[in-house]
């Protein structure tokens, strides 16, 4: 039976952390994702998880005991924001090359400089093709359910790659929402205990973790590891089912809001969806047909199933919360865009840059998007990269 709760997103994850219970966490603090390793922490004391809760000095070194915690077999987890992922930046890379499953709570806020500790997600954006999967989050809920599937996901044979669960610094890190809980029986049984097929710690069958790849064998590496990134589509998808059966709650690679007639339509990731869902209500009621789609899952991404669900509008607003200082729009842009290439009839698509920093998106500006895409004649346009909500 589901417990009904009130928490902040950072405790909802946390909470989900302590029912499952890993081997190890590694953390060091840094805002917005303070909370969670320190909520974590009291569970340790408190004797409520079996975990090896592991105090480090830097970024860095929490990833690279993550790395090693997981490389000897052991089901392994952290929490990090902006600077503090940047400051993994390495390892990330280590930790997906070398397939191991660990996970990640990404709770996003924009990278310096200038300095600031507001939402946006230039972190998470900046390590989208480190080799991690990688699930964005609207709700404090969805932060929580997510993080119990990605554990599953990320340990799946077909798969064995870390996985980043991605939510809003502030917005839903810190502001309490109503949330249903599993129990936490529920919650062991679906995660499962780690059985990893080898670690460093068996010796009957010698292995090593970050070896050095000449040009003989590096490409073949790579290989291997975007097959497994292929194959987590697949088990996302299925995981997903599994978790609707405990749960009753439904997800899948993305959210389709009010699509089935939509003309035009939003494609947006993590907090600032519940915004826009209150715009296209508001001009539903207009008789503007107008609807959303939320991406939950950015890597894998997917680009048949978007360029499915799209194919049929008219106009498309792709909105970005963070810049990717390509001169072309932002890193979502370029995968929607890239998505809709094959389409023998394209809708057309424009970019928007908002929200740099935690600049407010409101549902007014959200309608202002719509209403400026439902002008679009035609398939030329000069300004398909541009800035909402900005002074001057």
């Amino acid at each position: 039976m589901a417990i009904k709760e009130r928490m902040s997103g950072n405790e909802a994850v946390a909470t989900a952390m302590r029912q499952i219970n890993p081997d190890v966490l590694p953390a060091f603090p840094i805002t917005p994702s303070t909370e969670i390793p320190q909520y974590f922490s009291k569970y340790v004391a408190d004797g409520l998880v079996e975990t090896e809760f592991i105090t480090v000095e830097s970024e860095h070194s929490a990833m690279s005991a993550a790395i090693g915690a997981q490389a000897a077999g052991a089901r392994t987890t952290t929490a990090t924001s902006s600077c503090g992922l940047a400051l993994m930046w390495e390892m990330l890379y280590v930790a997906a090359s070398s397939k191991l499953p660990l996970t990640l709570a990404c709770v996003n806020r924009a990278l310096s400089g200038p300095i600031n500790i507001n939402a946006d997600h230039s972190d998470s954006m900046g390590a989208r093709d480190a080799g991690w999967i990688q699930m964005y989050s609207e709700t404090n809920q969805e932060a929580y359910d997510n993080y119990i599937q990605a554990v599953r996901i990320a340990e799946h044979a077909d798969v064995q790659l870390p996985a980043m669960v991605c939510q809003d610094g502030f917005i839903t890190s810190h502001a309490v929402e109503n949330i249903e809980l599993l129990e936490d029986e529920v919650v062991k049984a679906f995660v499962g205990e780690y059985t990893p097929e080898d670690s460093l710690l068996n010796p009957g069958s010698p292995i090593s973790h970050g070896p050095y790849d000449s040009a003989a064998f590096y490409i073949e590496h790579k290989r291997l590891q975007a097959e497994s990134m292929k194959n987590s589509k697949k088990v996302i998808l299925s995981v997903a089912e599994e978790f609707k059966k405990i749960s009753g709650r439904e997800y899948g690679l993305f959210e389709e809001y009010r699509m089935e007639d939509a003309e035009y339509a939003m494609v947006i990731i993590n907090s600032s969806a519940g915004t826009a869902k209150v715009a296209v209500d508001e001009l539903r009621k207009e008789d503007k047909k107008v609807g959303l789609i939320k991406i939950r899952v950015f890597r894998p991404f997917p680009m048949k199933e978007l360029a499915e669900a799209l194919k049929h509008l008219k106009a498309i607003a792709v909105m970005d919360k963070s810049e990717g200082f390509s001169a072309a729009g932002g890193p979502l842009f370029a995968e929607v865009r890239s998505a809709m290439y094959d389409l023998s009839e394209k809708p057309s698509i424009v970019n928007y840059i908002y929200g740099l920093g935690g600049r407010d998106f409101t549902v007014e500006l959200a309608k202002q998007v719509y209403e400026e895409i439902v002008d679009i004649k035609g398939s030329s346009i000069d300004d398909i990269y541009r800035y909402l909500g900005v002074r001057g």
